[in-house]
C-alpha cells in the first residue's frame, strides 16, 4: 500500500511542483490549503490576497488528480505568530515571523490536521533537504541546504525537532528553480509562471509601521546621529582566535548603548518600536555625505541613534549573545557541553553568505565570535550555524 502524504499547497509554483513529484514516486498525495490570515490593514497594495492562491491550489490539485482540503488556521497563526511579532517589537527586538510560521503552523498544526487525514508524512515546497543517519543505533533526522544556492530554505526550519523532522518531506530540494518552473510548464502547472511570494508569511508585503500600528502606537521621539569619531565602548583589542575571559565575552557580544550626549538630534521618527538595527529606508533624513542606518533603538527612552555609512563602527560588531535557554539544536547528540568551544559556519539572516564563526558554551549561554565584524547583529533575530552542507543545530534570539 502505498505511503500517504498531505503536501501544503500555497498556490505557488514550489508547492505545485513537490506534489506533482510526490505523485511520481508512488505517493498517495493529498493537497490541503493553510488560511491563516484574513485582515488587509497595513498590506501593500497589488499583493494576492489568499483567495487568489486558494483557486491557484485548487488548479493544481485538480490538474494533478488529488483530493484537496482547505483549513483555517487563522486563530492560532495570529495567537502564536502574529501576536508574538508585537511582542517582539514592543521590547525594542527584530522577530523573523517566518521562522516561527514553520514551527508553530506548517510542522505543528498542519502536522495534526495531516494526521486527521491518515498521513504518514506531510511535505511543503521549501528549498531543502533532509536524510537519516544511525548514531549510537538511533536515527538522526538531519536539514540539509537546498541545491539551489539563491532559493536555499534551511535557515527558516531552524526550530524543527526531531519528531517534525521525522515526518517531513521537501521533494524540490535537489532542484534548481529556473528547471523546477520548466518541468511545472511542462506538466500544465497554472502557477508555472506566477510570481514567488514576498514579505511576512501568509500576510504578503506590509508597510511595517502601519501593520504594527494595529496594536503599537505611534509616539515621537528624536533621531540622534553618532559620528564614526565618537567614543564607543567596542574591544580595540580584538583578536580573532585570541582567548577571552568571561567578562571579555561578553564585552565583545554585548550589544552597544549609546547615550544621547555622544551625538547630535538630526529629526524625528514615529516610534522606536518600529525601527531595527541596520535599518536604512523609513527615516526620511536627507542630506548626508554617505546614507543613515539605524545604530541601535532605545524603547525605555524613544529614541534612535543613527550613523553614516557602511562602515561605522556602531553598525558591526564581532560577537554576539544566546541565553541558555534559548539555544536549540535540531541535532541533540551533537549539543555542546559548558566550556566547549567549536568552529562551525553560520549565517544570522536569510541569504547571508555564510560566515565562518567560533561558538563557546559558558553556563550562562552561547557566545559567538567571528573574524570579521558583522553588519546589523540584531536581538531577536534568529542564527543557524551548520557543518559542511549539513545543518545540524540552530539557535534561537541573537541579542
Amino acid at each position: 500500500m502505498a505511503k500517504k502524504v498531505v503536501i501544503g499547497l500555497s498556490g505557488g509554483v514550489d508547492s505545485s511542483v513537490a506534489a506533482y513529484l510526490l505523485k511520481q514516486q508512488g505517493y498517495e498525495v493529498i493537497g490541503l490549503f493553510m488560511i491563516n490570515w484574513h485582515d488587509t490593514e497595513g498590506t501593500l497594495s497589488g499583493d494576492c490576497p489568499w483567495d487568489d492562491d486558494l483557486i491557484f491550489a485548487q488548479l493544481v490539485a485538480r490538474k494533478l488528480q488529488i483530493p484537496f482540503h482547505q483549513v483555517d488556521f487563522s486563530e492560532q497563526y495570529r495567537k502564536r505568530v502574529v501576536d508574538y511579532m508585537f511582542d517582539e517589537y514592543q521590547k525594542g527586538r527584530t522577530p523573523n515571523p517566518d521562522v516561527l510560521c514553520n514551527r508553530e503552523i506548517k510542522f505543528d498544526l498542519f502536522i495534526d490536521k495531516a494526521r486527521e487525514l491518515g498521513a504518514d508524512y506531510v511535505a511543503t515546497g521549501h528549498h531543502c533537504q533532509r536524510d537519516s543517519i544511525q548514531v549510537n543505533g538511533k536515527t538522526m533526522h538531519r536539514l540539509l541546504a537546498g541545491t539551489d544556492p539563491g532559493k536555499e530554505q534551511s535557515y527558516f526550519l531552524c526550530q524543527l525537532n526531531q519528531e517534525q523532522l521525522s515526518r517531513a518531506l521537501f521533494p524540490i530540494g535537489h532542484m534548481f528553480k529556473s528547471d523546477l518552473r520548466k518541468l511545472a510548464e511542462e506538466q500544465g502547472l497554472a502557477t508555472a509562471k506566477r510570481k514567488d511570494s514576498q514579505g511576512i508569511c501568509f500576510v504578503g508585503k506590509v508597510d511595517l509601521p502601519v501593520f504594527l500600528q494595529q496594536k503599537l502606537a505611534p509616539k515621537d521621539g528624536e533621531v540622534i546621529e553618532i559620528a564614526k569619531e565618537a567614543d564607543l565602548p567596542y574591544p580595540g583589542n580584538y583578536t580573532p582566535g585570541g582567548n577571552y575571559s568571561p567578562e571579555q565575552l561578553k564585552n565583545i557580544c554585548t550589544p552597544f548603548c549609546f547615550q544621547p550626549q555622544l551625538g547630535t538630534v538630526i529629526g524625528k521618527h514615529r516610534g522606536a518600536h518600529y525601527y531595527t538595527i541596520g535599518q536604512r529606508k523609513g527615516l526620511n533624513i536627507g542630506g548626508k555625505a554617505e546614507p543613515l542606518f539605524v545604530l541601535a533603538t532605545d524603547i525605555d527612552q524613544n529614541t534612535i541613534y543613527v550613523g553614516q555609512g557602511h562602515d561605522h563602527p556602531g553598525l558591526n560588531r564581532y560577537g554576539l549573545f544566546i541565553p541558555r535557554n534559548e539555544i536549540h539544536w535540531i541535532r541533540p547528540d551533537l549539543a555542546m557541553q559548558p566550556g566547549e568551544r567549536r568552529d562551525y559556519q553560520c549565517r544570522i539572516r536569510y541569504r547571508q553568505p555564510l560566515q565562518q564563526t567560533t561558538l563557546i558554551l559558558q553556563d550562562d549561554g552561547l557566545y559567538q565570535l567571528f573574524p570579521e565584524a558583522q553588519r546589523g547583529i540584531t536581538p531577536g533575530q534568529f542564527a543557524a550555524w551548520i557543518i559542511g552542507v549539513r545543518r545540524h543545530c540552530r539557535i534561537d534570539c541573537t541579542g
